[in-house]
């Protein structure tokens, strides 16, 4: 069992950063891929990026270049680091862990969500 939880969301104003934490409980989440979605009000939830435990990461069209996603597997830690931000990103962002490719379908264990805003 894993239990995820995001830290380091808010307010932001267009062009700034953020860098969203995804703290783990369970030893096992150093074996499991570890993405990041977000789900903006009336739509539905979207891949933002992934990252497997070897390492290799995947990125959403829309981030590419802008977004960075790692780990740390001591620490039990993911991370997303967002710059250049929009006001298109502001949503629920939520990490995920045990999951194939882009589909939130795919994962098996969610955080809670954390919001962040994009003011233009």
């Amino acid at each position: 069992q894993v239990q995820l939880v995001e830290s380091g969301g808010g307010l932001v104003q267009a062009g700034g950063s953020l860098r969203l934490s995804c703290a783990a409980s369970g030893r096992a989440f150093r074996t499991y891929a570890m993405g990041w979605f977000r789900q903006a009000p009336g739509k539905e939830r979207e891949f933002v990026a992934r990252i497997g435990w070897t390492g290799i990461t995947l990125y959403a069209d829309s981030v590419k270049g802008r977004f960075s996603i790692s780990r740390d597997n001591v620490k039990n830690t993911g991370y997303l680091q967002m710059n250049s931000l929009r006001p298109e990103d502001t949503a629920l962002y939520y990490c995920a862990a045990d999951g194939r490719g882009t589909n939130y379908r795919d994962y098996t264990y969610w955080g809670q969500g954390i919001q962040v805003t994009v003011s233009s």
